[in-house]
Parts: structure tokens; sequence; C-alpha cells
């Protein structure tokens, strides 16, 4: 599976929020609010206007029941109305606070809520409007509200100056915390969506080797019938009229057909049986095997060495993590990429490096991360981009590690040039990995 493929099926959209999240974060407002006005009106004894605080809260309590009867609270929100609603909540906390002191209520910095909310779930540009709504909500505040609850007769008074700098900083607030929970939002949306890939990748190369099973049992369930209808036909082709002849021939020879057909299902199926076991060097062959024929030469060492050669279980996570190693490095080699082999007693060792470009020096700390930045091949004389080390190296090195791989990824050293890719193993997990494989499943 290509980078291009794997890249088109998983974009990470940006997911719809619950109309229940939003009406749960509703009430709980409307709680809190009730709350705090039951506290300063009754156990403080403040003066401020209760009834239309409490006429406020009651509405936005109907707001609720209201969206409560008349949808699912289980269903997805279009973004529009999950900011609209983000949006009534900004203006509730607005008129709570026109009516307790405006700014000067500590509560005012609760205006970053509805947009940190905006900034998990909903656009951009809805996020960014609802910023600016609350900073405005927050600025007429400044200058038109009613007296802040206080014990006593006397109004408290604070400095212009003051409340300018409560205002810039409820800004500087919404901002900053808004750009760093959409940053952090999307890293988990991206990570997820490629891990998602990446288990569909997986999934999909068991199913192909569950196929090659299958087919291997039904050449061996298949082969008696065929080699009974084999020889009753060709002993009734000697003893029959002429007139029946051609066709009982005709049946021997599409019974025999069969026969070789399943003949050449079970070679194939016993290079590369799922529960087979295949030497290392066998293994880097079966991977390289696709990628030849592009162009590029493709040479293989494998250091002898004096302990026995590493062996196997065919493992689909690992054919398809150094498949894919090997299609980038054929991608942008020049002429010839190198695989390396060599192994000992505690470690096993593969290194794929190309005679390419290498790897830009401010993506080389970055590569393993989902959705990398695509750039093109310096030898593309066409519009087109061709895709970098991006998903498809995502999922690869995920795959390595999973069954025990240390994947490192550098450039030649001067005068040198092109990327080196080395996959280390411990020989014990190594040889052990489709029995790892099936535990942690």
């Amino acid at each position: 599976m290509s980078d291009d493929l794997i890249s088109a099926d998983f974009r990470h959209p940006r997911r719809h929020v619950r109309l229940d999240t939003i009406l749960r974060l509703r009430w709980l407002a409307a709680l809190g609010q009730l709350s705090a006005i039951f506290i300063v009106a009754q156990g403080l004894e403040f003066d401020f206007a209760v009834l239309p605080c409490l006429a406020i809260i009651g509405a936005s309590a109907v707001v609720n029941l209201g969206l409560q009867i008349a949808f699912n609270p289980m269903q997805r929100m279009e973004p529009i109305y999950a900011a609209l609603l983000l949006a009534l909540n900004i203006s509730e906390l607005a008129g709570l606070l026109y009516f307790t002191g405006g700014l000067q209520n500590p509560f005012s910095f609760l205006f970053l809520g509805p947009v940190l909310i905006a900034a998990t779930a909903l656009p951009t540009r809805m996020t960014i409007a609802l910023g600016i709504f609350a900073a405005g909500c927050a600025a007429l505040l400044g200058y038109t509200h009613q007296p802040l609850p206080w014990a006593g007769d006397e109004a408290v008074q604070l400095p212009e100056i003051y409340l300018i700098g409560v205002w810039l900083s409820i800004l500087l607030a919404i901002g900053v915390t808004s750009v760093y929970t959409f940053q952090v939002t999307e890293e988990a949306r991206k990570l997820a969506d490629a891990l998602s890939a990446t288990e569909l990748v997986l999934e999909r190369e068991q199913h192909l080797t569950q196929i090659d099973g299958m087919a291997a049992a039904a050449a061996h369930e298949l082969g008696t019938p065929l080699s009974t209808i084999f020889l009753i036909s060709r002993e009734l082709e000697k003893s029959a009229p002429p007139e029946m002849a051609s066709d009982l021939r005709t049946l021997r020879e599409q019974a025999q057909r069969c026969r070789e057909i399943l003949a050449k299902i079970s070679h194939l199926n016993a290079a590369g049986a799922p529960f087979d076991k295949m030497p290392l060097s066998t293994l880097i062959e079966e991977a390289v095997a696709p990628h030849r024929d592009f162009g590029v030469a493709i040479k293989i060492r494998v250091a002898v060495s004096g302990v026995a050669e590493p062996v196997v279980m065919r493992n689909p996570a690992i054919l398809y993590g150094i498949g894919n190693i090997l299609e980038n490095a054929v991608d942008f080699a020049r002429d010839t990429v190198e695989v390396n082999a060599w192994w000992n007693a505690e470690t096993v060792q593969i290194m794929i490096s190309d005679d390419g470009p290498g790897i830009k020096p401010d993506l080389l700390k970055r590569i393993g991360e989902p959705y990398l930045s695509r750039r093109r091949h310096p030898d593309d004389d066409g519009p087109s981009d061709r895709a970098g080390l991006g998903l498809g190296v995502f999922i690869a090195r995920t795959l390595l590690e999973r069954t025990g791989a240390k994947v490192s990824f550098r450039n030649k050293l001067f005068p040198d040039h092109g990327a080196v890719v080395q996959l280390t193993w411990p020989r014990g997990r190594f040889e052990n990995t489709e029995s790892a494989a099936t535990a942690e499943a």
C-alpha cells in the first residue's frame, strides 16, 4: 500500500461534537452559576440583581430541556450548530457578568471555556469567530455593567487601566490557550488516525496471508477427487465407443489442467506458508522482490557469521515495514539501493541505504511522525508532488517497533550522499516475532 493511497484514506477530518457533550457542559455551568448566586446572595449577603441572573439561568435551562426533548443527545452536531450553542454560552455568561460587576468579577475568565471547547472540536474559522465574539463581549463589559456585589453601601471602583489589563489578559489567555489546545488536539487526532491506518495495513497483510493458507488447504482437499476423476476418465476413454472418446479425452485433459493449477498453488504456498519459518536472507529477498525492475539496482549483502543464520516466522508486519522503507529508498535513489544484513548471537541488523539526495535536516528528527509535509523529488520536472517520508513510514516504523525493532534514520557522511535506515532487533525477539504478535492480539 502506497503513501498516496493511505493518505487518501485517512485525512483526519474534524470530528463533530455530540449534542450530549455540550448539554452536559451547559447543565454544569447552570449548576455552578446557581451555586455562586446562592453563596453570594445568602452566604455573603451581598446586594445585587438576583432576579435577572436567575432569569438568565432559567432561560438556559429551558433551552437545554428543549434540545434534549427535540433531538437525540447522542447525535453528532454540525459544526455551525455547535458554534451557535457555544456562542449562546458566551452570551449567557456576558449577561450574568453584566449584573455582577463586568470585568471586575473574577469569574470573567470563564470566557475561555467555550473557546477552548471550540478549539478541540470545531473548524479553525469558527474557533476564531467565537474568540472574537468572547473578546468583544469582554470589551463591552469593561465599560457597561452593574456594580460588583460587595459588602457595605460603597461600591468598588477599580481603575480603568486595571480593567484594560484584565481585558487584555482575557484576550491573551483566549489566544494562547486556544492555539495550544488546537495544536495538541490536532496532533492527537493525526496520531489516532495514523494508528487506525496502521491497524488496517496490518489487517490487510494478515488477510493476504490467510488467503495463502486457504488456497493451500483447498489445493490439498481438491487434489484427491481430481485425481480420481482423472484416472476414471482415462480408463473410460480406453473402452468407450468412438463417439464418446473425444468427450472423455476433453474431460481428462481438463481434470489434468486443474491438477496442474492446484500443484502451482501448493508450490507457491510452500515458499511462504503463513506458519513457515524462513532464514533472514529469504525474508530480505521476499521483501525486495516487488521493488526490482524499477530502473534502480538493489544490491543485497548478507554478512557471513560464525553464528547460525537467524530464522524467523513469516511476519506480515516485518515484510510490510521493510517493503515500505525499500519503496521510499527506490523512489529517491538515483542508481542504487543497498540492503546489508548481519547478525551475531545477540543482535540482528538490517541496513537499507540509497544514493539519493538524503533526508532534509529539518525532517531528519521528525521522521516517523504521521502526516509530514510532502516534498518534491529533486529529479522531478513536473508539477506533481511525490510523497515524502510521511504516513507510510510512520506505519512501517510502528509495525517494526511492535516486533521489537529499533528504527533509526540518518544521512551518509560527506562526500557520500543518500539516506540510511537501520533496523536492529534483539535476536531472541526477532526469532519469536510471530508468537509475540499473537500474544499482543
